[in-house]
């Protein structure tokens, strides 16, 4: 085998010359490998993660609705008291328009005395129905 191979240096010409060697196994054989995918639990299932999600969602539709049932219950209670305190109210505001009224008219008996010919407390609309005195308004407003 000391022939030379190309250019010039010693060696085999060839693989094929190389003496045969083979392998075998260990007594009592190689030990048994393991092929299956084996992973390790990562959490829980998708299923797991949508009842959850639903048992949640559940629960705050019923909360909402509790709250719901709790507000209108609340409404009701202000509306029944602010119905029943209207005739409480409008007695005030009659009285108050009232006074409002007979210092109108005493103001109109000492300014229209003088003037031949006016009536006193004469309505000034001639519709023949009651109509309430327009309020004051903007600039022309206040007491």
């Amino acid at each position: 085998m000391t022939e030379t191979l190309r250019r010039g240096r010693p060696g085999m010409k060839s693989v094929y010359d190389m003496p045969v060697v083979q392998d075998g196994p260990p007594p009592g054989g190689f030990p048994p490998l393991r092929y299956a995918r084996r992973l390790p639990s990562t959490g829980p299932t998708g299923f797991t993660l949508f009842a959850v999600a639903g048992a949640i969602m559940a629960y705050g539709f019923v909360k909402v609705g509790q709250t719901n049932h709790h507000r209108r219950a609340l409404k009701q209670e202000k509306l029944e008291a602010r119905t029943t305190l209207v005739p409480i109210l409008q007695a005030e505001e009659d009285r108050r328009w009232v006074k409002w009224r007979d210092e109108k008219r005493q103001h109109e008996e000492e300014v229209m005395q003088q003037v031949p010919g006016w009536e006193m407390h004469e309505p000034i609309y001639k519709t023949g129905r009651w109509v309430s005195p327009a309020r004051p308004v903007g600039i022309w407003g206040g007491g």
